[in-house]
């Protein structure tokens, strides 16, 4: 059985990305600013918080998130660069992925060097 934590967990997090999509079908600027936001870092973070109260272990991630936020925002720029060349969205989405996932791994080796 599911515990409830779980469940909940689910429904929050699936209602903001509910209501962010609806809200780019009126602003995409309004959806963008709400997808910027830092919500599944903050909602993780939140989760952490309730499930072991433990500070340490927020702090540790709260600073890992920092260093991997870096890598991850060239791929909003890499993804219309493809899109602009034609190659479609799947095909755009799943270079620019692998793209960020190598900036990912690059940026784990420096940071823990």
């Amino acid at each position: 059985m599911i515990p409830m934590l779980q469940i909940v967990k689910v429904i929050i997090s699936a209602m903001i990305i509910l209501v962010a999509t609806e809200i780019s079908n009126r602003s995409t600027t309004i959806a963008a600013i709400i997808i910027a936001l830092p919500l599944v870092s903050i909602i993780s973070l939140i989760w952490i918080w309730v499930e072991t109260k433990d500070i340490e272990q927020i702090s540790i991630i709260s600073k890992q998130i920092f260093w991997f936020v870096i890598p991850g925002l060239p791929m909003f720029l890499i993804l219309p660069f493809f899109l602009s060349k034609g190659l479609g969205f799947f095909i755009s989405l799943i270079i620019s992925c692998l793209i960020t996932v190598i900036l990912f791994y690059i940026t784990q080796k420096v940071i823990t060097n």
